[in-house]
């Protein structure tokens, strides 16, 4: 299927930013299946639930491309996004799901997760999965605007990594210091505020009511 310029620079990007926090978790799938060892910091979560783990890492990693394909106008416009969109919502509720579960049962050292960060994960699986199943229920009652405004917000929430990575990064370049406790917790919840801003003006920018039919 052709594809505009513009569209393929949008789909590279998403694509791209999605993936940056992918990367190290698709190496530590490849140590925890019994192949070589990349250089990954050591982490005992990933021996004690490497299906957990494995699980989340795989389906994030798709809901990422499969939701940065439903940007595009040209699948809208040839019936593909429709037939995308269960693999977006499944895969959507998986990595939230497993994300969940981790969040919850994993013991984190206070340096990596304190009460802030653990409160605001797990209110932001459990949106994500609403957002994702509302989205589903309002393209069912042929409701596209409330579809795609729970749908972009869902997927701001998924592509929280990438802009944690973006953010902590530009912390250690400013401070020299990797963050941890407090400071990390704020700077991972700063991350999610960024996207779901983002989505908000996207919504309100591009899926006006009264121009539904032209964007959903």
């Amino acid at each position: 299927m052709p594809f505009s310029r513009s569209e393929k620079l949008l789909l590279a990007g998403l694509i791209v930013y999605s993936f940056i926090p992918a990367f190290g978790g698709l190496f530590r799938i490849l140590e925890l299946a019994g192949g070589p060892a990349v250089g990954l910091p050591e982490n005992p979560r990933a021996t004690t639930a490497p299906v957990t783990i494995g699980v989340h890492i795989l389906s994030s990693a798709v809901y990422c491309v499969a939701g940065a394909l439903q940007f595009l106008p040209s699948l809208r416009r040839t019936g593909a996004h429709r037939v995308i969109g269960p693999t977006v919502a499944g895969t959507g509720c998986l990595s939230a799901a497993t994300g969940l579960w981790m969040t919850h049962y994993f013991s984190f050292p206070t340096e990596l997760q304190g009460t802030l960060l653990y409160s605001v994960r797990m209110i932001l699986s459990l949106s994500m999965i609403g957002l994702i199943a509302f989205g589903v229920i309002a393209i069912r009652n042929r409701n596209l605007y409330r579809h795609s405004a729970s749908m972009l917000r869902a997927y701001a929430i998924g592509l929280g990594a990438s802009t944690q990575a973006f953010v902590g990064i530009g912390w250690m370049i400013i401070t020299g210091n990797e963050p941890e406790g407090l400071p990390r917790d704020g700077l991972m919840v700063f991350s999610w505020v960024i996207n779901l801003l983002v989505a908000q003006w996207m919504i309100r920018r591009f899926l006006h009511p009264l121009r539904r039919t032209i964007y959903d």
